[in-house]
């Protein structure tokens, strides 16, 4: 399929990002969330960004005029459903998902392709409510989508081949890197990242070693660019919480089992960088550990 056209549903750091990405390429994207003032915030960040990849003379002034010039923004699902690939970027929970999809299905072209942005949770899964599982799959970009090389290309057990090429050859007009993952609870990055962050919040919880010696043992002993409580933080302690949950789940191993830590932060909303308090107070002038 020629892909011309992109929805993107959610306009959070992650919906924004793809759609940033998308209208560099050339497509054009229409993006969608439940309220207009989260969407007009997407656009401003899109033209904040962009106005830093011209300052560093990434892009020039007109291809970001072009490309800012190739992104609309609507309430009305039936938009969205228009276009030759959807999406979905929400938040990471399987039912906010699967409503999303129900709500799409009766607008939908026949040969548009349905993708989900998870980082965790089941493509072959969602794809059953929907009616055409073998045009979907997972299409997962790293957090900053601007900057991050890779995306993970998910089939479902039913996935097709020209839906899984016709997503390749968006990967690859966007200059990005795909890595073909298999359908299994949170793929190959959060599969090996999780574990080790979740690792790290147990090594805070049982006194081993306090937020900044752990960050620091990390970026110092091992050339992390980031400590795994700060990217933690970064990523969202609830996002972290519910892959771990999925591996749990999903491998009934309890290697997986979620520290306590971690669920004890996100139930006093301490979710990170988008709540000023995680691992790390982000309410003053630099980070402050909590702990």
């Amino acid at each position: 399929m020629d892909i011309q056209s992109i929805g993107v549903i959610g306009a959070g750091q992650m919906g924004n990002g793809i759609a940033h990405v998308m209208a560099v390429a050339g497509y054009d994207v229409v993006m969608t969330d439940i309220s207009q003032d989260a969407l007009d915030a997407a656009v401003s960040r899109i033209d904040k960004n962009l106005g830093r990849q011209v300052a560093k003379g990434a892009l020039s002034a007109d291809d970001k005029a072009a490309a800012m010039a190739r992104i609309s923004t609507t309430l009305e699902t039936p938009e969205v459903a228009q276009t030759d690939l959807v999406i979905e970027a929400a938040t990471e929970r399987e039912e906010v998902k699967q409503k999303i999809f129900d709500s799409l299905l009766p607008h939908l072209k026949p040969e548009t392709i349905l993708t989900s942005n998870t980082s965790s949770i089941s493509i072959t899964r969602l794809a059953s409510r929907t009616d055409r599982p073998e045009k979907f799959m997972g299409f997962h970009f790293m957090n900053p989508v601007p900057v991050m090389q890779l995306v993970e290309l998910i089939r479902g057990i039913a996935t097709d081949k020209d839906t899984y090429e016709s997503c390749l050859a968006v990967v690859d007009r966007l200059g990005k890197t795909a890595a073909s993952a298999e359908d299994f609870p949170a793929f190959i990055v959060n599969r090996i990242l999780m574990p080790m962050v979740n690792e790290a919040v147990y090594t805070l919880y049982e006194g081993v070693g306090n937020v900044t010696s752990i960050d620091m043992a990390m970026k110092l002993g091992t050339n992390h660019p980031m400590g795994p409580l700060e990217l933690a933080d970064f990523i969202g302690l609830d996002t972290c919480l519910a892959i771990m949950n999925v591996l749990h789940d999903g491998l009934a191993d309890t290697k997986y089992r979620p520290c306590p830590l971690l669920t004890k932060y996100v139930e006093a909303g301490w979710l990170g960088r988008k709540t000023k308090r995680g691992f790390y107070d982000y309410r003053g002038e630099s980070p402050v550990p909590t702990r």
